[in-house]
């Protein structure tokens, strides 16, 4: 059985959470506990770091469009950093990158909510 983790950090007043292994049905229901503790905590601008994060199924991507909507009513949103190659090729053939915005590293998923709050002020 494939391992898969999830490490949640807050940087920058953003929760950041590194996903590790296999995200696949039977993996998604632990990431959605953590994904709705996320929100119970009313933390809705959050980055998901890919960087170790070897497979997702559809179950995995549907734990994401699972909770989008009530993140973005709330303001927030779901930012997708170092996303393997293989596992961008899943997101891609899905239509995820019309949806979601994919950076090449954390600072720029990072700084992409920094610029929103200071476009909102301006």
């Amino acid at each position: 059985m494939a391992k898969f983790e999830v490490q949640t950090t807050e940087e920058q007043g953003i929760v950041v959470l590194a996903l590790q292994g296999y995200l696949d049905a039977h993996t998604a229901p632990e990431f959605e506990k953590t994904l709705q503790k996320v929100i119970n905590q009313n933390q809705y601008r959050i980055v998901a770091d890919l960087q170790q994060l070897r497979y997702i199924s559809s179950a995995g991507l549907g734990v994401f469009m699972g909770f989008i909507e009530e993140i973005r009513e709330k303001g927030g949103d779901i930012r997708f950093c170092s996303t393997e190659p293989k596992v961008y090729k899943i997101f891609e053939l899905l239509g995820f990158p019309a949806l979601f915005r994919f950076f090449p590293d954390r600072q720029g998923a990072l700084a992409s909510f920094q610029q929103d709050a200071s476009n909102q002020e301006s």
